[in-house]
């Protein structure tokens, strides 16, 4: 399953902000460089998602804050239960 993701490095938190234009907003505390803020994405939603690590890989947009993020392991459906939940839950998730 492939997700559109847009995200703010350098953030206070980390945490889900919301949709923006049919992208979740992620919030990071990791800096753009050397894909720091691309491994923390991928944790963050792998935490937040009950996946394993591995389970979540960004396969598009490395160096953008727009980026395109693979799901393994869920269905279209489980996914966006999943994602709703979360956000209903706590709005702006912080870990």
């Amino acid at each position: 399953m492939l997700i559109d993701v847009r995200v703010s490095p350098k953030a206070s938190r980390n945490a889900l902000t919301g949709w923006h234009a049919g992208a979740l907003k992620v919030s990071v505390t990791a800096a753009p460089e050397r894909g720091k803020a691309n491994e923390a994405v991928e944790a963050l939603l792998a935490g937040l998602l009950e996946l394993p690590r591995g389970a979540v890989r960004v396969v598009a947009g490395e160096t953008a804050r727009n980026k395109r993020v693979e799901i393994a392991g869920l269905e279209a459906a489980e996914l966006q239960a999943r994602l709703r939940t979360v956000m209903e839950h706590t709005p702006a998730r912080h870990l």
